[in-house]
């Protein structure tokens, strides 16, 4: 299974904003970003002069890294926006946060998307009661996602669950009194993921070329 294996600090670091990718470290002095505020590279202080077809690209790459999705899975995404009514910007990212490793760090059961596959991965989480180990899979309306019984005293999780007490969660996400379990209210309206920096309609005419 194709995966990055690069630093991941390069990642924001190329995107000139934080994506969030090593959970708490993001929010530190330690954040590349907050050191090292330019592309990362021999020549990344050089300036450049950006054109059409590289704004674009920058923005489809953005939103690509945010969720961690490969090229060819996120081509995929697009194409089935694509295909679905409405607004196509706007089903390509409610698709992207429906993924289940999304949905696991917008609970807060993890403290990073990163971390959130792995914990899917290693087989933590569960959907409707049934264990669930691939982090692309598509979670619907009124589904239940929850840390599975014998995975709720992993440090890991404790420590990221008490860490996200009181913090609140996204409001087509309901979270349970413990934290360890959430439902599935409704995908999310465009206002719901403000919290997501693109211009979604940029990566529409990148693929619209």
């Amino acid at each position: 299974m194709a995966r990055y294996i690069g630093s991941v600090c390069a990642l924001c670091r190329r995107e000139g904003l934080k994506l969030y990718l090593k959970g708490e470290r993001c929010y530190t002095p330690k954040c590349a970003i907050e050191r090292r505020n330019y592309p990362p590279g021999q020549h990344g202080q050089g300036r450049k002069r950006e054109t059409e077809y590289g704004i674009h690209l920058r923005e489809k790459q953005k939103l690509r890294r945010i969720y961690g999705v490969l090229e060819r899975q996120f081509r995929r995404y697009y194409e089935k926006a694509a295909r679905q009514r409405g607004i196509t910007g706007v089903a390509l990212l409610q698709a992207l946060e429906m993924r289940l490793d999304n949905v696991v760090y917008r609970l807060g059961i993890a403290s990073s998307r990163p971390q959130a596959r792995q914990l899917v991965r290693h087989g933590h989480i569960a959907v409707n009661g049934k264990k669930v180990s691939i982090p692309s899979y598509e979670v619907r309306p009124g589904d239940v996602v929850s840390v599975r019984e014998g995975s709720r005293e992993l440090a890991v999780i404790k420590q990221n669950v008490e860490a996200a007490r009181g913090r609140g969660v996204p409001e087509w996400l309901e979270l349970s009194s413990d934290g360890y379990e959430g439902r599935v209210l409704a995908k999310p309206t465009r206002e719901q993921i403000s919290d997501v920096p693109v211009q979604e309609n940029l990566i529409v005419e990148f693929y619209s070329r």
